[in-house]
């Protein structure tokens, strides 16, 4: 939606905006190595909720190489920094490895930042200082390209290919994007970052996700977060490695939907109680039966749970177009509780008249006339 640069703690970040104004923000973070595309995949799920925000790390992508030495406090105030930019009070954070690892700094030094966390493939303190010193006086030496084979060792399972065929091309453009510089520079802030003794501080409620075949950041690694984290909850991947969004970039969303906004079933029946009221609701689940509780539960999730929480209309614009439908295509019994929804969705009865008159023009004078009697019959028994 929106590529542009922000001029941060004297930096200059490349960043990325997707999703609509207004909608709750969620910022996007990556690990070391990558740019801001490696969520490329899971955007269009999470632009159906949130305003995305994804950003390249220093010395990543787009973004410039200030002079180090840096450490992990200096990467979460680039966060806090760019959050007051595009005007976020609040965001939730998703964040994988080193974009776990800042998340967690940022949700346990400023918990009034954060709505929600969800950390993947991370750690709280990283491998011995040693191997990072080694991997950043390499990348000084011979560059970042040597590094691909490695990574995608680490990163994958050899069952890659045919999970995800773009992957390993994705991984060698966003690797030789990076600078050896600002590559090294956060090798080494990672060579010093330990921040296990902060973890108590989070409050966020946290979603604490390993990929079962991690070698970097193994399930017995995240479960020792989710074990410092009070309001946490644990998931494990399966036949995933290290960079678990790229090899199951299915069950990796599904997981992290469900943690920062809900079930599809649990937002349906919240988003269906608020719109057609508890005593509708309370009467449909009374009449359930064993044959119709499937499509009550498909409706619950589906129709409620995915479109009408879709951020695009306001409530009161989707009562407008449900109540076109419905006369459109004769489905009048329905009007006898969407028509009490566009009232408690905001519509007033001058503007419920106004639609219908609507549908005479481009549904016909037939259905509008049996809509207008309906309708009539509605509101005098609200009366």
């Amino acid at each position: 939606m929106e590529s542009k640069n922000l001029n941060v703690n004297g930096v200059n970040f490349r960043v990325r905006i997707d999703g609509p104004e207004g909608s709750p923000w969620l910022l996007m973070l990556n690990s070391l190595s990558t740019t801001y595309e490696m969520w490329d995949e899971q955007i269009p799920s999470l632009t159906g909720h949130f305003r995305v925000l994804r950003y390249d790390q220093r010395g990543h992508g787009g973004t410039d190489t200030p002079d180090g030495p840096y450490s992990i406090d200096d990467l979460g105030r680039d966060v806090l920094a760019l959050l007051d930019a595009v005007g976020a009070d609040k965001a939730s954070l998703c964040g994988l490895s080193l974009g776990g690892m800042i998340s967690m700094w940022v949700a346990a030094n400023a918990p009034e930042r954060v709505d929600k966390l969800a950390i993947a493939c991370t750690s709280a303190n990283f491998a011995p200082r040693e191997f990072w010193e080694d991997r950043a006086a390499s990348v000084r030496s011979n560059g970042v390209s040597g590094l691909y084979e490695s990574l995608l060792e680490r990163w994958f399972t050899s069952e890659i290919d045919s999970r995800n065929p773009w992957a390993k091309g994705l991984i060698k453009s966003m690797l030789n994007s990076c600078d050896p510089e600002g590559y090294a520079l956060i090798c080494e802030a990672l060579g010093r970052a330990d921040i296990r003794g902060e973890l108590s501080k989070i409050s966020a409620p946290t979603l604490v996700v390993a990929g079962a075949l991690d070698p970097a950041s193994p399930p017995s690694t995240a479960f020792s977060i989710f074990d410092s984290i009070q309001s946490a909850s644990f998931v494990v991947i399966p036949n995933a490695s290290h960079l678990a969004n790229l090899e199951q970039p299915d069950l990796f969303i599904d997981a992290i939907i469900e943690h920062l906004v809900g079930s599809s079933k649990s937002r349906g029946m919240r988003v269906r109680t608020e719109v057609l009221g508890s005593r509708h609701v309370a009467e449909a689940n009374a009449r359930k039966t064993e044959f119709t509780a499937p499509f009550q539960d498909f409706i619950s999730r589906y129709a409620w749970g995915e479109i009408w929480t879709r951020p695009g209309l306001d409530r009161r614009s989707k009562s407008i177009v449900t109540l076109a439908i419905l006369v459109s295509l004769g489905h009048l019994n329905e009007l006898s509780f969407h028509i009490p929804a566009a009232l408690r969705n905001g519509l007033t009865r001058e503007e419920i008249m106004e639609v219908l008159i609507q549908c005479g023009v481009y549904a016909g004078v037939p259905a509008a006339n049996s809509a207008f009697a309906k309708a009539n019959e509605i509101l005098e028994s609200l009366d």
